[in-house]
């Protein structure tokens, strides 16, 4: 296992905006936890990731990232898109056999702490918002 579980480090991938960049966001986080011997939060990691990679490929036009990074036992994945409106988690209307509007009720549930900011830079390419999570060990373990 390598040795770089207690180094701090953060990877950006920056995706298009393509429903193929969810499966491969998801495949790309894989592969750094497995690289960095953090393999344990990787279905986890993935779950989240993955609602919110499609949220920002769903919900907006323009290009999106995907932003993880590793600190003091803490794995904090972030997306951010163009569109800057807050995201609205649906609060117990979805239907067991709904197809969406789960997706951030997922993340809530699963991860140890999200939330979001709005993103205004001069730059208007890098407009929009980002939309944050935590997984620590115990979520990882779990």
């Amino acid at each position: 296992m390598p040795e770089t579980v207690t180094e701090t480090w953060a990877y950006t991938l920056t995706i298009p905006n393509d429903p193929l960049a969810v499966p491969v966001s998801r495949h790309t986080l894989r592969l750094i936890l497995k690289a960095h011997g953090l393999p344990h939060f990787a279905e986890a990691a993935e779950l989240v990731a993955t609602e919110l990679i499609a949220n920002a490929v769903q919900h907006t036009k323009g290009p999106a990232a995907l932003r993880m990074q590793w600190a003091g036992a803490v794995l904090r994945i972030g997306v951010w898109d163009t569109d800057p409106t807050p995201p609205s988690p649906a609060r117990g209307t979805t239907g067991w056999d709904e197809t969406a509007g789960r997706g951030l009720g997922i993340v809530r549930e699963c991860a140890d702490g999200w939330g979001w900011c709005a993103r205004e830079r001069e730059d208007e390419n890098r407009r929009g918002k980002l939309v944050w999570c935590e997984l620590t060990g115990a979520v990882a373990a779990a």
